[in-house]
């Protein structure tokens, strides 16, 4: 990888939680790596009244190997609500270039609450700061979630594009940059054992989990207000399948590669009426032992209603309506308070025509399955029938399995590293465009107003440390078929699980 050209660095939030356990660390990581520009500079920009040295002593607390990052750190007070305030940051930055002598390209990183995100651009726009011009660049990266509904994130995008041009807006998906995330591609498209099968043809079914151990704890009160379709299955799940389900780019570009993941969100089958009860399951955790442990339902965490109806997992089974998935059944699902902490893709093939060996240890009547794990544990691992030794044609599964940890020699750089030196290069592959932000909301959007509306669609309980409401398995098609449960599968296909 190359070097970025000269910047500064200005994140908006510099004191907030993102900043001082993400962004720092993969800047100073990066900095590790001499993948910073040599004439490289970070603003810090916050209402906590720091100034640069005691700035730095904070951020030194969350680093264990500061190197030469804390250099270059500076910070200025400011509330980012107050547009006379932008003044006094031009200055501070026409300040730092001229010290070293660098060309004024920014990059602004709004790592705010949302209700920021319009009105940093709007001040930093009258200011002049967005300004592209001479060979000088600026850019802004958005955190999201970007909206709350397909509304809000259309007027979001109204928004940001009456301030800067969409190649200059970075909408961030952590999940995008992730390794494995990345190799989705490479696994489909520099195979050819793999793209010939990749169609309705060969596919059974294909299942995306993401499942967290962890509770909301101190977040009730946001996440109250977000739940799990909101927080992560309308970017981060849907998003993957945009991966999965993508036709070939004709170029590995980032137009190339978004305008294919664009047109499988415009190719989803709306979820409307009755088939939202069928297709797509909520549930909320409930108080349970876990290991010994007692664990709080979401109504008792610290900021949550008594009577709240907010879902922590949904699931749901949906159709891309296009030649190559035409009837093929995605099933997706996140939740809180599950068993283990692991996010991951698994392509189940169709079985054989005819089944010739009956006597089957495990996955009686199932197919084969590509499972690319995301987290943690990054790998692959192929699963296929073995005859077992000794008389008969007694057959069980076996693996074939890649790690990246098994690649010494390689370093895997963590998705917020890769996604700021993307955005430092230019390269915008790995974040979200403005019309794939409003087809995933235009999506989402049925479910949300049907479960606003109407009291009677059901919110199930699951304990926590379970895989979520017991009806959820009956999502899946088929007598043979059931979720993909990792923690009980450790055994058999050896993919490193926390429980």
């Amino acid at each position: 990888m190359h070097k970025p050209s000269e910047h500064i660095l200005i994140i908006f939030g510099a004191s907030g939680d993102l900043t001082r356990r993400k962004l720092i660390p993969a800047l100073t990581e990066l900095q590790k790596l001499d993948l910073l520009p040599e004439k490289f500079a970070v603003l810090g920009i916050g209402r906590t009244d720091y100034d640069d040295a005691s700035y730095r002593r904070m951020i030194s607390k969350y680093l264990e190997d500061p190197g030469e990052m804390l250099s270059m750190l500076h910070y200025l007070s400011m509330d980012p609500e107050d547009k006379d305030s932008y003044v006094r940051l031009s200055d501070r930055l026409t300040e730092m270039t001229a010290v070293r002598q660098m060309v004024p390209n920014f990059i602004f990183y709004l790592a705010t609450p949302p209700g920021l995100y319009a009105t940093v651009p709007a001040y930093l726009s009258k200011a002049g700061l967005t300004r592209e011009q001479d060979g000088i660049w600026r850019r802004i990266i958005v955190e999201k979630p970007f909206g709350t509904d397909y509304l809000s994130a259309r007027d979001l995008n109204i928004s940001l594009l009456g301030y800067l041009q969409e190649h200059q807006i970075y909408r961030i998906d952590h999940y995008l940059g992730k390794e494995t995330v990345q190799n989705v591609l490479v696994t489909r498209f520099s195979n050819g054992i793999f793209e010939p099968l990749w169609n309705r043809n060969f596919v059974h079914h294909v299942e995306i989990t993401s499942s967290e151990s962890l509770g909301v704890g101190s977040r009730g009160g946001y996440y109250d207000h977000s739940g799990a379709l909101r927080d992560m299955l309308q970017n981060h799940l849907l998003q993957l399948v945009g991966l999965v389900a993508m036709e070939p780019p004709t170029v590995i570009s980032s137009d190339a590669i978004r305008n294919e993941t664009l047109k499988v969100f415009q190719s989803l089958r709306p979820i409307t009426g009755e088939d939202i009860k069928n297709h797509v399951i909520r549930g909320q955790y409930m108080a349970s032992h876990v290991r010994g442990e007692a664990m709080p339902g979401y109504r008792e965490e610290d900021g949550v209603p008594l009577d709240s109806r907010t879902e922590t997992f949904v699931a749901m089974k949906l159709f891309i309506d296009n030649w190559r998935w035409g009837s093929v059944p995605f099933y997706i699902r996140t939740g809180k308070r599950l068993p283990t902490r692991v996010s991951e893709i698994v392509v189940h093939f169709n079985p054989s025509p005819h089944t010739l060996f009956c006597e089957r240890e495990t996955g009686a009547g199932k197919g084969n399955q590509l499972v690319i794990r995301i987290q943690p544990d990054e790998g692959i691992l192929l699963k296929f029938g073995m005859k077992v030794q000794g008389a008969g044609f007694k057959v069980q599964d076996v693996n074939m399995d890649f790690h990246y940890e098994d690649l010494t020699n390689s370093y895997i750089p963590e998705a917020y590293q890769r996604l700021l030196l993307d955005c430092m290069q230019g390269d915008s592959t790995l974040y979200t465009r403005d019309d794939a932000v409003e087809a995933a909301w235009r999506f989402v959007d049925p479910i949300l107003r049907a479960w606003e509306a109407d009291p009677n669609v059901p919110l199930h309980g699951y304990p926590c440390g379970t895989w979520g409401p017991e009806v959820a398995d009956q999502m899946i098609e088929g007598e043979t078929y059931t979720w993909r449960y990792p923690c009980k599968n450790l055994a058999d296909d050896g993919l490193y699980c926390e429980l």
